[in-house]
């Protein structure tokens, strides 16, 4: 299955039943921890992940890595930062996203703040996820160390070329080599929760419906 095809897939399906695919597949917790919220808009964003690492300086250094994975990484990318879940710099701004917007990424997740909201919102609703908000530089305080090596960012190793399936329900990160399996999988819950909803508004009962399917 191309990239293509598994990125349209997952945009078909419900985020909770990604999490549950990656849960049973994988045997561990694919999703991020409740503090990753979308802070501009309620847009479901899948794609694959660019990672970058940050780590304190203090050295007034850019984010260059950042910058460069920006302009280097395909179009489509889901760029994903790691702070070690530092709340009080923004590690993404109005700039940042202009570069994004130029080269048509798909979104940004964030494991610290996020600043510039009202720019982002009003010229360019693009989706973002982060740990906080915070109009703090990371001047003087963090720099990039690496990119596209494995990170953490809330709780879950981020792997470059792993799938981010994120929206308003939370962030979820698809091993890509289950990807397949967990979107095959995530198909499946869907189907058979949307039978299960059914069966409970047409028997008026939610017990029949779980103890048929065995679902909650």
């Amino acid at each position: 299955m191309t990239l293509e095809e598994l990125v349209a897939g997952f945009r078909g399906v419900a985020t909770a039943s990604v999490a549950d695919a990656v849960d049973k597949i994988t045997g561990k917790t694919g999703f991020m921890d409740e503090t990753m919220k979308p802070r501009i808009n309620d847009r479901k964003i899948v794609g694959p992940a660019v990672t970058i690492l940050e780590g304190p300086t203090d050295e007034f250094l850019p984010p260059q890595h950042a910058l460069d994975a920006i302009d280097e990484s395909p179009a489509g990318s889901v760029i994903c930062i790691a702070i070690n879940g530092e709340k009080n710099v923004a590690v993404w701004g109005g700039l940042m996203t202009a570069g994004a917007v130029a080269n048509k990424h798909e979104g940004a997740v964030l494991d610290g703040g996020v600043r510039d909201i009202t720019e982002i919102r009003r010229d360019y609703d693009f989706p973002v996820f982060s740990r906080s908000v915070s109009p703090g530089t990371t001047l003087g305080r963090y720099r990039t160390y690496s990119a596209n090596e494995p990170v953490q960012i809330a709780g879950v190793i981020v792997h470059p070329g792993d799938i981010i399936v994120a929206d308003i329900d939370g962030v979820v990160v698809v091993p890509h080599q289950h990807a397949e399996a967990v979107l095959a999988m995530s198909k499946n819950i869907d189907a058979r929760e949307l039978e299960q909803a059914q069966l409970i508004i047409n028997a008026g009962s939610l017990r029949e419906g779980l103890a048929k399917y065995g679902r909650i």
